[in-house]
């Protein structure tokens, strides 16, 4: 059995947008527990659909048609037999965004040509710019447009209508009549041409392939029929089972045919050719309405429960499954249909363009719930580690996309990441501050949320140094310049870094500093008295400083100047004598 989510109500969905912020991380001082956690987070970019609104101005909405060009929702329908006080028969037009009625046209032709109240149980194809062709009982062919005071209409000869469809020209339709296929035209319902198949009474035409899937659900097997010649050209055969009759749904934009049976969706390709089964709901509910939409390569399979609740497997409940067309994978959660069953007709949906909005009828509630797309965020960016001086800025940048946009709140961790605070205020798209000595070692992490759920980025680890708290200058050199014999290495100004007095033949004396850095000079030269900075000792040199404060710098040159003399003395070769 596929999990089901509840069908919560949720604010309505936006267009998928990219959320990149720049944000710096919390403000001097330790953030105070706040919202944040491990709870709720799902796997990245998830969809789901969530209800936003009812409609119950409609009457026992029997189909649905989103127009592609007036955008208004047709609902066919039904009278409810508790509302007493009024008939809700007829094709209402209500506004997609609130149910609102624009209008309901509710007259329509009978045998005789005489109007009378009509309910509306198939909605068939939209008309140009506005309206709809639709079926009414037992066999009218109606056609009316928001506003309209009656429909016009005409009664097809024979038996009563039990599917129909577009036709393959404007001015005609496709009408099922039991196992009779039929092309009739709509303003005269004359018919022009006619196939008697063995069984059935349920089809799907498609108009890109010009085929006809005629499905006899008594005998499991559906017919593909030629619509040029109008003759059958292939016949596939349906799994057994219990012959429960249900949709046969054509995707147009791949050929494929989808024919409910029982309680599952058997699937072969344009060519006949099996691609699956497939299964939702829960327990015994049953396939009653199919949808497709091109721009996301996806279906929407409406399943109702039996409404017998004793039985094995009845909860009352139905639901809305969502399935790639190319490999009919589930392609958003299900969501649970509370008390949509069959005891009062079947279900209908409506999908418009894109996805991003489905309406689902239910026949025994008098209602039509809207549900709108969320995509979970999706993280594109997370924080990077940082390492800065305490006192200096930081800036973490994270982004995410999702739909609705989603909105972010800054985490921090003082444990290693075991557990997490929201940083108070931390929400907007830009948040600075200091880093400060006891920030060294946090880690941070945003956290994005949205209708569909949470999603964090990867944490990043803060490293704060100590400040620059020395007066001295910058680092110092390693060794002077060389002197010449009898000359002195050159000195650092104040604040600068001193060159030691250099090696020199004989002699060379050594060169001081105040608050640079000296370097002991190599053998044989005098080394720089060093005041408040490190030095090095390079190869070879005699002496190293050690970076601490010279007492008396005069003392210290001429203690180093001694003894340079001394060790110049000491190697300085002998005359010969002849």
């Amino acid at each position: 059995m596929t999990p089901r989510h509840p069908l919560t109500p949720g604010r309505a969905g936006t267009a998928s947008a990219a959320l990149a912020l720049v944000l710096a991380s919390a403000a001097a001082g330790s953030p105070v527990s706040a919202a944040g956690g491990e709870g709720g987070e799902v796997p990245q970019g998830t969809v789901v659909y969530r209800a936003t609104a009812q409609f119950t101005t409609a009457g026992r909405a029997r189909d649905l048609l989103l127009h592609p060009d007036s955008k208004k929702l047709y609902v066919g329908s039904d009278d409810l037999p508790e509302t007493t006080q009024v008939n809700e028969s007829g094709l209402h037009v209500l506004e997609p965004a609130d149910g609102k009625v624009r209008s309901t046209v509710s007259q329509a032709p009978g045998p005789t040509g005489t109007l009378g109240r009509r309910a509306v149980r198939q909605l068939v194809a939209p008309l140009p710019g506005d309206g709809a062709v639709f079926v009414y009982p037992l066999r009218g062919i109606g056609t009316a447009k928001d506003g309209d005071a009656a429909a016009a209409g005409a009664w097809v000869p024979g038996g009563p209508v039990t599917d129909a469809a577009p036709g393959p020209t404007a001015s005609t339709v496709l009408v099922a009549q039991g196992s009779v296929l039929s092309e009739v035209d709509i303003a005269t319902a004359a018919v022009k041409r006619s196939l008697t198949l063995e069984g059935g009474e349920r089809f799907a035409y498609d108009r890109a392939r010009g085929t006809v899937w005629f499905t006899d659900f008594g005998n499991r097997r559906t017919h593909r029929v030629d619509l040029a010649s109008f003759t059958v050209t292939a016949t596939v055969e349906l799994p057994a089972g219990e012959s429960s009759a249900g949709f046969t749904e054509v995707d147009p934009e791949t050929g494929a045919v989808w024919v409910a049976l029982d309680t599952s969706v058997v699937v072969h390709d344009a060519a006949g050719k099996p691609m699956g089964t497939v299964k939702g709901g829960a327990g015994a509910d049953m396939p009653r309405a199919a949808g497709f939409d091109a721009a996301t390569h996806e279906a929407f399979v409406v399943w109702q429960d039996p409404g017998d609740t004793s039985q094995p497997g009845g909860d009352g409940d139905g639901a809305l499954t969502v399935h790639r067309t190319r490999d009919l994978k589930e392609a958003a959660a299900p969501v649970v249909l509370p008390g949509n069953h069959a005891q009062s007709g079947s279900a209908a949906v409506a999908v418009q363009p894109g996805g991003a909005t489905v309406f689902v009828s239910d026949p025994a509630a008098g209602r039509i719930t809207r549900l709108e797309r969320s995509t979970s965020p999706r993280i594109t960016r997370s924080p990077e580690d940082r390492t800065v001086a305490a006192g200096a800025e930081v800036a973490l940048t994270a982004q995410a996309e999702g739909n609705p946009v989603p909105t972010v709140v800054w985490q921090v961790s003082t444990d290693a990441g075991r557990t997490w605070q929201a940083v108070p205020g931390a929400t907007s798209a830009t948040y600075s501050f200091k880093a400060a000595a006891a920030d060294n070692g946090r880690r941070y992490r945003a956290e994005f949320t949205n209708d569909a759920g949470v999603g964090r980025t990867a944490p990043a680890t803060l490293t704060v140094t100590a400040a620059d708290t020395t007066t001295g200058g910058t680092a110092p050199t390693t060794g002077g310049a060389s002197g010449t014999d009898g000359t002195s290495g050159t000195s650092g100004t104040d604040g600068s870094t001193a060159a030691a007095g250099g090696a020199g033949s004989s002699g060379g004396s050594a060169g001081s500093s105040v608050g640079g850095s000296g370097a002991a000079g190599s053998a044989g030269g005098a080394s720089g008295a060093t005041v408040g900075g490190t030095g090095t000792t390079p190869a070879g040199g005699a002496l190293a400083s050690t970076g601490t404060a010279v007492a008396s710098l005069a003392g210290g040159a001429l203690v180093l100047t001694a003894a340079g003399w001394v060790l110049v003395r000491r190697t300085r070769p002998r005359p010969t004598t002849g």
